[in-house]
């Protein structure tokens, strides 16, 4: 089968499609013809130090789409042919190729009315964001949340969440993508370069803070952020734990929620693995009722992914890129 492989860690940028071995799916998987995968900035990263349970050459894309090719033994309730989009194991072969084995208890369903393309853009940032408001911030109508990052895929999809539960949007961006925040459903938009962010919420928010807050950027900045949260506030963060000795006892009563999606892949907890069909297919209906968008900016081929990429890595991308295979 013809795959993008890559020949070492941090070699991701010269990564090119060549043939290799077909897999087979063991006990419990699934062998899908890729039609399209997600790309995420998840991926230049863990390629960037590698794994330790990778061999190379490796392939990267821990977002894909397709046809089920061939059932393993002990599955059951799929069968070939079915259309079926997952979040894979980073500690395993991906989908940048025409065939990747995934395990069947974590496979969606792709609903008729949805396509390859729009299906491989949910999953990793979709459930990020999915995760993070409904499942640990329990996000509530009426409430006020502060997304940073909002033209980036996680962000994109928490904004449209947080809408669709009914809550006040605040967003961080570039002045260059106000627009396009706002039409995903931002209330108020602060250009994070230019503008005092905490100020800008005690003044949106009448010197009492936020309720919520979901940090996509770093350890720094979930730390900052803290300030602007209201008393029984909480934060989600998916870049790195803010500093909790920065906030006195009894003075917040905040709760902190870490993100790792992909982390239940290796949790041995089978239950939050197959939440992570449960959540794509909620996300998968959202898109088909018109309440989500899958914020496709840029399809790609497989040979172009590498570029993509580069682009992902220097914050030059609005919503989501997919490569059809």
């Amino acid at each position: 089968m013809k795959a993008l492989l890559l020949e070492d860690k941090n070699m991701w940028r010269e990564m090119k499609v060549s043939e290799t071995e077909k897999p087979a799916p063991g006990s419990g998987e699934v062998l899908v013809k890729i039609k399209a995968a997600g790309l995420n900035p998840v991926d230049y990263k863990t390629a960037t130090n590698g794994n330790p349970n990778w061999s190379y050459p490796h392939i990267l894309g821990v977002d894909a789409a397709g046809v089920i090719e061939e059932i393993g033994e002990d599955v059951t309730g799929f069968q070939k042919g079915d259309r079926v989009f997952y979040h894979g194991n980073l500690t395993k072969k991906g989908g940048f190729a025409e065939f990747a084995v995934t395990t069947a208890h974590t496979v969606a369903r792709i609903p008729d009315e949805l396509s390859f393309e729009e299906a491989a853009a949910l999953p990793c940032a979709g459930m990020t964001a999915y995760q993070a408001l409904i499942r640990k911030m329990n996000l509530q109508s009426g409430e006020t949340i502060l997304i940073h990052g909002g033209a980036g895929g996680v962000g994109g999809f928490a904004i449209q969440l947080a809408k669709n539960i009914g809550a006040k949007v605040i967003t961080t961006c570039s002045p260059e993508n106000e627009e396009y925040v706002k039409e995903l459903g931002a209330d108020y938009v602060i250009f994070y370069k230019t503008e005092d962010v905490h100020a800008r919420i005690l003044e949106i928010t009448k010197n009492t803070g936020v309720n919520a807050v979901l940090d996509t950027v770093s350890r720094d900045n979930a730390t900052q952020s803290l300030q602007s949260i209201a008393f029984n506030g909480r934060i989600a963060f998916i870049a790195g734990n803010p500093d909790y000795s920065s906030v006195k006892p009894f003075s917040q009563a905040l709760s902190f929620h870490e993100i790792a999606l992909g982390a239940a892949h290796f949790s041995n907890n089978w239950e939050a693995q197959k939440d992570l069909a449960t959540m794509n297919e909620e996300l998968a209906n959202l898109v088909v009722e018109g309440e989500l968008s899958s914020m496709i900016s840029e399809k790609v081929t497989l040979e172009e992914v590498p570029v993509a990429l580069i682009k992902l890595s220097e914050r030059h991308v609005k919503g989501k890129i997919v490569a059809v295979i």
